[in-house]
């Protein structure tokens, strides 16, 4: 069997060849592949949540992967429907999510470790989701550094695009690069399972489950012919020109600066140079210069053109007219905008876009922020986020977290306001987001004092700590838990500062650093309980969260619980025996009456 680095390498390199791929099926039956996707998607929230059927990561054993590789090379593998839940959207909607079982999320992220080896170095520049090395960050990092003189923003949404996405079009693109029947047959009957709402089973005659872990992909997939596109023939046909012609009215005020300047008329120069400074030094009009730009993440893509508003109308109906005839999908009406950049905001992964203009900022001797692309936090979002933490228009405590410990409930907050500054510190008013740290300080401050009877003003006091930072001293709360032998954990808020940074090194969690083995394969490969030391019948407790061990109501740890909680791991490799006894199921029973868990 070849090693699973090795199978991927040479399916990457047979992808930046673009050759087509042949055989792809039988490395299907490797179990280290398996290994190393069981490794990166263990982790993952939805791993401990059931499909249709009860299965979930909790008991993953090497002997599972044997089964799961035995009905694949004998071909009676079938993939079950997905478990169907409503998902609610911020517009007040919902969207489907598709909950898939546990063995159907590890074959499936071994068929995403192939395809994507295979087809990311074939795929645009200008495609950001869902890919190593890319994400949001990398996508507006292009728009704000590349996109200088855009006139007009076309925002691109489709319209149910995982639900709408068509069968025959996903397979026959597939089956342009992978000759392999047996492959395709699989990916057939993986977008043919079905799904079950409400206990009745529906089938799929379109679309890919969103909350699989191959759906980000198939959708990379399918809309490479929606870049080809773009890149091929939109942007040679709108651009041209090397750069824009000089503007008359701007060169005639040059002409009599020169005049002035060489009759010393300092009031003269001056009011030349004012007069200047409102009008543009090239012609905003020339017909003899275009510019068209594109980026993608997922199925959200925007558009940059530097022309007439006409063109920019032509542009968006011959997109549409292609992602109907060709792709057979629609571009949502409501979402789908046409955007002056200089008067007017579009909005894209979250963020507001709009051309700088500043005739009074001059750096160089020249106006250099005019037509630059600026990035801002929409003030919508602070004000949702805001009203997550406030009640009566005032922040309030958080009730569900009372009863937390006061490490969880630092930490908590810490961790929300920390994913919130660092997606948006590209904003060039980020620091728009003190007002959501005043609330959510204040807020965490009363949850405090509501658990412990006391303060605000104690509560501060007690866990106010001032801190080093790269950039100089910064007081934040922290919380510190003191451990034998080892450094204290600490809980922090507030530590991130405010401060805008022109790029930001962040990627798709999908993908994670790869390939190697985790920690928990190696302990899995080791062939030894940590309980009891048997060598065999091995497999893997999980729980959903370390929290879940100190339920309350439990007077004595069974040991398999100090054992977790000791070393600070979701996972135990145990045999059969051990398995059964920590679920309750087996007969022997230790001080507590048996090893029982509640924890699913």
């Amino acid at each position: 069997m070849q090693d699973a680095e090795t199978v991927l390498n040479v399916i990457r390199e047979r992808g930046r060849r673009a050759l087509p791929l042949e055989r792809l099926y039988r490395h299907l039956f490797n179990r280290q592949l398996f290994l190393i996707a069981y490794g990166r998607i263990y982790a993952n929230a939805g791993s401990m949540t059931p499909g249709v059927t009860p299965e979930t990561v909790d008991g993953m054993s090497l002997e599972k992967i044997d089964g799961i590789i035995g009905r694949i090379r004998s071909e009676t593998y079938r993939w079950k429907p997905v478990r169907r839940v409503e998902i609610p959207k911020p517009n007040g909607r919902t969207r489907p999510l598709g909950v898939p079982t546990w063995s159907d999320k590890l074959v499936a992220e071994v068929v995403r470790l192939l395809l994507d080896a295979y087809y990311d170095a074939q795929f645009s520049d200008r495609s950001h989701g869902f890919r190593a090395s890319r994400g949001c960050h990398t996508a507006l990092s292009e728009v704000a550094h590349k996109w200088t003189g855009t006139s007009w923003f076309i925002e691109g949404d489709l319209a149910d695009f995982f639900g709408s996405l068509d069968h025959e079009i996903m397979l026959s693109t597939l089956a342009e690069k992978i000759h392999d029947g047996r492959f395709l047959q699989l990916l057939k009957r993986m977008l043919k399972a079905g799904y079950l709402a409400d206990w009745r089973l529906h089938p799929t005659h379109s679309g890919a489950p969103q909350g699989g872990p191959v759906s980000p992909l198939l959708s990379n997939i399918y809309l490479d012919r929606f870049d080809q596109f773009v890149e091929k023939e939109l942007i040679p046909e709108y651009t041209r020109g090397a750069r824009r012609a000089r503007h008359r009215p701007y060169e005639k005020l040059r002409g009599e600066l020169q005049k002035a300047r060489r009759a010393h008329d300092v009031d003269r120069i001056r009011e030349l140079k004012r007069e200047m400074r409102t009008m543009p030094g090239v012609d905003p009009d020339d017909p003899d210069y275009r510019r068209l730009r594109y980026v993608r993440y997922a199925d959200d893509f925007l558009l940059g053109f530097s022309g007439p508003k006409r063109e920019a109308e032509e542009i968006k109906a011959r997109i549409g007219e292609f992602l109907r005839d060709e792709l057979r999908l629609e571009l949502s009406e409501q979402k789908t905008l046409i955007t002056h950049a200089s008067s007017q905001a579009a909005r894209f992964l979250g963020y507001e876009v709009r051309a700088q203009r500043a005739d009074c900022k001059i750096s160089g001797g020249r106006r250099a922020t005019n037509g630059k692309i600026g990035l801002y936090v929409p003030r919508d979002v602070i004000r949702k986020r805001c009203a997550s933490y406030m009640r009566k228009g005032k922040p309030a405590e958080l009730g569900l977290r009372i009863h937390d410990s006061d490490f969880s409930i630092v930490g908590n907050y810490g961790a929300e306001l920390r994913g919130v500054i660092q997606y948006y510190l590209m904003a060039q008013n980020v620091g728009a987001l003190s007002r959501l740290q005043w609330v959510m300080e204040c807020s965490m401050l009363r949850t405090l004092a509501s658990k412990h009877s006391s303060t605000t003003t104690k509560m501060s006091r007690k866990y106010k700590r001032t801190i080093a930072t790269p950039y100089g001293e910064r007081r934040c709360f922290m919380v510190e838990v003191p451990r034998d032998g080892k450094p204290p954990l600490m809980a922090k808020f507030g530590e991130t500062p405010l401060r805008r940074q022109r790029t930001v090194s962040a990627e798709d969690r999908i993908h994670r650093a790869h390939p190697g083995r985790t920690e928990l394969v190696k302990r899995l490969l080791a062939r030894e309980c940590e309980v009891c030391g048997a060598g065999y019948g091995l497999q893997v407790h999980h729980v959903r969260k370390l929290a879940d061990l100190n339920q309350p109501g439990r007077k004595e740890k069974s040991f398999w619980i100090e054992l977790m909680a000791t070393r600070r791991r979701k996972t135990l490799v145990v045999c059969v025996s051990c398995h059964n006894k920590i679920h309750g199921h087996g007969t022997g029973s230790s001080r507590n009456g048996s090893l029982e868990s509640r924890v699913r």
